[in-house]
Order: structure tokens, then C-alpha cells, then sequence
């Protein structure tokens, strides 16, 4: 489907020499109807892979692509660019899915999301540090299951999430907004960063300067740090330092842990819970993960609200058309 040709959002008397743009992921229909609106724009029926993009990128000529995740552009994709490509615009903040020093080297431009996500991936954040705590796997599975049992005081207890000490490794943007929720929990809010923030910007969190002093006092850790350089940060030897019964949250990447390492934490108990939006391979995940009750999961959907993935389109597109409007872009990577 183009937007050149039967798209209903397009008026019949728009000029036909606007730049063409590949949108290489399903996007939601207010970012299809705006790219169709300022753009030849081309929207794929599915999300494309990097080798599919680049293909159509090569046929119809198009100067900028607005991709995701799944267009995984390597060395090889960025040494091999149709020459008509100008910009790559990420809906997402990530971009450790591409090989962006070759793309840049290849001349060119890379941009990315960084603020529309903050506070749609902080909330579903706290929501999986509310539903690991209070066993939300397991009091779904009862009344899923009917609820004919009664229960008394000693069971099916959870943690309170009030007073607890909560680790934040990596406070970037969404760290901050997650330790601002965490507050009106009166939770105390620790982290872990490659540098110490400004006071103003701690608002009250306590700066731990390594991973191995943050751990033993994080009864509930949630990271919030980008894959890619970062490596396997949560292996059998970290989880181990975390206090027993500690709650692990990670809405960051699935590549920051250790699955095997996890799953043996829960099952012995020495994790009360985990909550999970991540997961080493998606979609195919470790489904010995959704057999665990103190498992709480969600399918990589942190973003997933119609005011933030709208946003993120929206983001993209702001990018391309600086860009092709022969300005700097908004969100250079």
C-alpha cells in the first residue's frame, strides 16, 4: 500500500513530489494517515525485516525509513545502503538492534524516541513491581479458576510494596520517573549509574556507586539500562548478592540476564518474585518462565498505550521531515 496512490487520507490535489518514505513497521492509523498526509510515504503490511526494507528502500527510491526493532542493520546492511537513503528514524529510544557507527559511516543520518516513552514504560514498571509483590499470577490463576477455596490469614501472603527499599540500576529518563513513583509508595530509592546525578535531578535517591553495594540492600531491583555493551548483568553470582526474597523487575532488555540464572532463583526461593516485560528471545521466550507462580509476565509491551505508540510514530516522522527539510534532526543518535 502506498500513499501515492488510493490512500483516503491523502487530498486528491496534493502536489505527487514529496520525498518518499518507507514506514517499515505496522504503525497505528494516526501515524499511517500523517505519513500519507506529508509524504509519498509507503506503509508495509507487516513489520519488515532489515534485508526486506532495504530492498524496497532500493525499488521505490526511498530517501528516509522509519523502522523498529526488527530491521536489524548490520555491518554488511550499512556497507551495502541504496544510495538514495538519507535517514533511518527509530520509533524506539533503543537502537542496539543496529549497527549505528556503520550506518553513520555510511552516511547516513540515525535518529531515535527518547522522551515520548518515559512515562508509559515507568508505569507498566510499577505495575510489575505491584504484581510481583502481591502474587498477581497467582490470584489471577484462583479466580480464573472459579475461587470455590477459602483462604486465611497465612496464605497466599504477598510483600508490601509501602516502606520497601527499592535498586534502580541505570537512571536515565525512565529510572527517574520509576524512583518518582516510588516515592508516593514512601518506598527509599537507591541506584546504581555509570556517574552520579545532580542533586535535582536525585530528588531524594541515594547514589550507590557499584552494582555489587547496590544489590544486598535492593530488597525490589528494576533495571533500567540499555542492552547491547552492557552484557549479562544479572547472572547466578549477582542474583545471589540480593537479599533473600528480593522482587526483580526488568522492563530494560532481556539480554541483560541470565534466563537460567533467573529461573533457578525463583524456583529455590531465593527470589520472591519476578516481573518480566523483557526476555532474552522474543517472542519465542522461555516459556519454563510463564510456568513459575511467582512469575508475573507481559509480551514487551511497556510502550503499549495509544498516546505513547502514537507518539513514537509521530517522533519518527518529526525526525524524517527535519531532516529532509535540510535541518539537523531532533533526536540525533
Amino acid at each position: 500500500m502506498t500513499g501515492t496512490q488510493d490512500s483516503p487520507t491523502r487530498p486528491r490535489d496534493l502536489p505527487r513530489d514529496l520525498p518518499r518514505v518507507l514506514i517499515a513497521r505496522r504503525v497505528p492509523a494516526a501515524v499511517a494517515e500523517r505519513a500519507v498526509r506529508e509524504f509519498d510515504a509507503i506503509l508495509a503490511e507487516h513489520d519488515l525485516d532489515a534485508d526486506e526494507a532495504l530492498r524496497r528502500v532500493a525499488e521505490t527510491g526511498a530517501v528516509a525509513m522509519v523502522t523498529g526493532p526488527r530491521v536489524r542493520l548490520t555491518a554488511a546492511h550499512a556497507a551495502a545502503l541504496p544510495p538514495t537513503l538519507r535517514v533511518v528514524a527509530n520509533t524506539s529510544v533503543g537502537y542496539d538492534h543496529m549497527d549505528v557507527a556503520a550506518t553513520k559511516a555510511a552516511g547516513v543520518i540515525v535518529t531515535n524516541a527518547p522522551d515520548v516513552l518515559t512515562d508509559c514504560t515507568a508505569d507498566l514498571a510499577f505495575m510489575l513491581i505491584l504484581n510481583a509483590c502481591r502474587r498477581a499470577t497467582e490470584y489471577a490463576a484462583v479466580m480464573r479458576e472459579g475461587w470455590r477455596k477459602g483462604y486465611g490469614m497465612p496464605d497466599l501472603l504477598g510483600l508490601q510494596v509501602s516502606g520497601r527499599t527499592l535498586g534502580i540500576v541505570g537512571m536515565g529518563r525512565i529510572g527517574r520517573a520509576v524512583a518518582r513513583r516510588a516515592r508516593g509508595f514512601g518506598m527509599k530509592v537507591l541506584y546504581q549509574n555509570r556517574n552520579r546525578l545532580p542533586a535535582g535531578l536525585e530528588e531524594g535517591a541515594e547514589y550507590v556507586p557499584t552494582l555489587e553495594a547496590l544489590l544486598p540492600r535492593s530488597q525490589v531491583l528494576s533495571l533500567h539500562l540499555p542492552g547491547g555493551a552492557a552484557g549479562t548483568l544479572m547472572t547466578r553470582e549477582t542474583f545471589a548478592l540480593l537479599p533473600p526474597g528480593a522482587v526483580f523487575v526488568n522492563t530494560a532488555r532481556g539480554s541483560l540476564v541470565d534466563e537460567e540464572a533467573l529461573i533457578e532463583a525463583l524456583q529455590s526461593g531465593r527470589l520472591f518474585a519476578a516481573g518480566l516485560d523483557v526476555f532474552r528471545k522474543e517472542p519465542d521466550f522461555d516459556t519454563r518462565l510463564a510456568a513459575l507462580p511467582n512469575a508475573f509476565l507481559t509480551p514487551h509491551v511497556a510502550s503499549a498505550t495509544v498516546e505513547t505508540r502514537n507518539a513514537m510514530g509521530f517522533r519518527a516522522l518529526d525526525n524524517v521531515a527535519a531532516v529532509l527539510a535540510g535541518g539537523a534532526p531532533i533526536d540525533p543518535v
